[in-house]
């Protein structure tokens, strides 16, 4: 997966959970859970949505790579490399 599709998919799953959101508008560095006020729910959606759209497994160890939209992109670069 290249960054660009990588990106394209954390934004498509980030805005299935919060339509409203402009993923653009934002730091690629803002954590996602602060700025789209993500509750736990919404977040293992988030993880979950991730993991079937680029066919990696994510465990809960690698949460913490998900913080960010730069370090989803990475994590999803780096796991279907």
């Amino acid at each position: 997966m290249t960054p660009q599709d990588a990106r394209r998919t954390v934004a498509d799953a980030l805005i299935e959970i919060v339509p409203d959101a402009d993923v653009d508008a934002f730091p690629a560095s803002a954590p996602l859970r602060e700025e789209l006020e993500l509750d736990s729910l919404d977040f293992l959606t988030f993880v979950e949505l991730l993991s079937s759209r680029a066919r990696v497994r994510i465990d809960e160890m690698d949460y913490p790579r998900l913080a960010t939209l730069d370090s989803s992109v990475a994590f999803l670069v780096e796991q279907t490399a």
